[in-house]
């Protein structure tokens, strides 16, 4: 129902899979107008219908796992701390770095692995562990928990357990933290120099990504905003509420449930960020407030007047929504103004083109105008608004 109603409204969208959050359910689609403003991150297959906010996106683990062929040394590395500063200090591209995040996941410190360039995902993270919160630790804890400040954690030798993104267990010979101040271990290898707890799906996906619904697609990134979400709750609330009924065979049984939100004001604004132009607006036919602007350029001719108010009339007679503009204005600020409020049809009724027979008619996303017979003016644009309406 949700992509029908955005398909009417002429939007560019995706339904991507999305963290249920406090809502609570097993499954959750946001519906995303895709547009270089958006406040949301999202990714998309190029070859299947798979797209995901990014706190939701699967990564596919590397297909082919690299070999290790180092033994791990420490080499100073005097005030580095950050993934930029090791990498030009080491001369080892941030791929080939390996972050260690301490975590607080219920109170307990934890440390997650994942590769220079990435970032923890910390939906997922809090979801396989299965822990209410989880936080970022203080630098004082990462100190306590590692023996160093802040930017040279690593897991060689740590006390705590230790989960480690799947790009990380197929890396070999990366560079970790020393968990001594102005120190790096190079040449690491997982098993070898550390054991990890648990090896799983711990990052931020992002472009260039191989899909993981399929087995010929990469992940493009796109911004989006949220104009609809959709819950699927199961049972979550009507067991503890007692919502029952009965089935066929007359057992009581707990109701799946649903939820559902949609974001009029947010359409509105989302219409507006995907259809625009150096003009002002370019409002699709079923958004738009009115469907046809006509403009009666002259106030001092009567039969400038008298066909615009007859077109006026047709119009409206035939179910179409006007704005009539009998201002006292010249016909250039008409003009403008039409294309700044953006309504998707003009009409221009003049005392040149009145004395031919004709007017003139404009698409507002187009720039051909079109002069047409009075006679069959209305019907005929009465005719390419209701094409346009997507019914």
């Amino acid at each position: 129902t949700y992509q029908r109603i955005f398909t009417r409204c002429g939007l560019a969208f995706r339904a991507v899979e999305a963290d249920t959050g406090n809502i609570g359910g097993s499954l959750s689609h946001e519906f995303q107008v895709l547009t270089e403003t958006g406040e949301d991150a999202l990714v998309a297959c190029d070859s299947c219908d798979y797209a995901a906010n990014v706190e939701q996106a699967v990564a596919r683990a590397p297909a082919d796992p690299q070999t290790a062929s180092e033994q791990c040394k420490r080499v100073p590395t005097p005030g580095q701390h950050t993934i930029a500063e090791v990498s030009a200090f080491l001369s080892v591209p941030p791929n080939r770095l390996v972050k260690t995040l301490i975590y607080l996941a219920d109170g307990k410190p934890i440390a997650v692995l994942v590769r220079g360039d990435r970032e923890v995902n910390e939906i997922k993270l809090r979801k396989a562990l299965e822990v209410a919160e989880l936080l970022l630790a203080t630098d004082a804890t990462v100190r306590e928990v590692t023996g160093a400040p802040v930017g040279f954690a690593g897991p060689v030798g740590l006390k705590i357990p230790i989960y480690c993104d799947l790009e990380v267990q197929a890396l070999a010979d990366f560079v970790v933290g020393a968990n001594e101040a102005d120190a790096h271990l190079k040449g690491v290898n997982v098993d070898s120099d550390f054991k990890p707890t648990a090896s799983a799906d711990y990052r931020m996906a992002a472009g260039g990504d191989r899909c993981a619904r399929c087995a010929e697609g990469h992940l493009h990134a796109h911004r989006g905003i949220e104009v609809g979400q959709v819950f699927f709750l199961g049972t979550k609330y009507s067991k503890p509420m007692g919502v029952t009924f009965l089935d066929v065979d007359g057992l009581e049984k707990p109701a799946q449930m649903g939820c559902y939100g949609i974001g009029v004001t947010r359409i509105v604004a989302a219409a507006i960020e995907q259809n625009h132009d150096k003009d002002g607006i370019i409002w699709p036919v079923p958004l738009a407030p009115y469907e046809v602007a006509v403009l009666e350029l002259q106030q001092d001719d009567d039969n400038v007047i008298a066909t615009s108010k007859r077109l006026y009339e047709e119009l409206t007679a035939a179910g179409i929504d006007v704005l009539y503009d009998d201002r006292d204005e010249r016909a250039g600020v008409k003009f403008k103004d039409a294309d700044l409020i953006g309504i998707p049809f003009r009409l221009a009724i003049g005392r040149k083109g009145v004395a031919e027979g004709v007017v003139e008619l404009k698409r507002r996303s187009g720039s051909e105008v079109r002069k047409i017979r009075i006679a069959d003016a209305a019907a005929l644009v009465a005719a390419e608004v209701v094409a346009e309406r997507r019914v």
